[in-house]
């Protein structure tokens, strides 16, 4: 096993701490000579805040360990495409090197709507390598999504049955 599928297994790991959480499964590492400095996994519902993807939670963990804001020499591991708020945060921190699992067509800021990672007009680049792992990565989202919707539809169902009966009850 390469060092890219060593370390999104470690942002797999921190994906599925979002799931329990009932977060949206996508999960970030940050790695410094090798080692992991800075971990996170969405939380947004959970801190009721944009700012809680799992990508700013790492950057902050490790520029806590790191001393200082700027993370040069560090690559970071993601399981999903980074949206506009974090990529923009990725180029701030000057983060050398993003691996991605898989892309995210729809809000993806590394390639598939823009690439804010890799701007000539921006004073910093990001290296980057995507498709690390993407299989797992895509299957983790699909699971979740399937689940949801398969508990919204149930959610509906009792709410709906729930109203039925109380209409019943008020009409007798």
């Amino acid at each position: 096993m390469d060092s890219n599928e060593k370390y999104m297994k470690e942002a797999l790991k921190q994906a599925k701490k979002a799931i329990a959480l009932g977060e949206v499964p996508i999960g970030c590492v940050i790695v410094y000579k090798d080692k992991i400095i800075g971990r996170g996994y969405n939380k947004r519902n959970t801190k009721k805040t944009t700012l809680a993807h799992a990508e700013l939670i790492a950057i902050e963990k490790a520029s806590k360990v790191i001393g200082d804001w700027r993370l040069e020499d560090c690559t970071m591991y993601v399981t999903l495409e980074p949206c506009q708020m974090c990529s923009g945060a990725i180029v701030q921190a000057r983060i050398k090197r993003v691996v991605i699992g898989t892309m995210n067509p729809k809000a993806g800021c590394a390639g598939s709507i823009l690439n804010l990672l890799q701007m000539e007009e921006f004073n910093h680049q990001v290296e980057l390598i995507t498709g690390v792992m993407q299989e797992e990565c895509t299957k983790v989202l699909q699971d979740f999504f399937k689940d949801l919707r398969v508990r919204n539809k149930i959610e509906k169902q009792l709410k709906n049955g729930l109203t039925e009966q109380g209409q019943s009850l008020m009409e007798n």
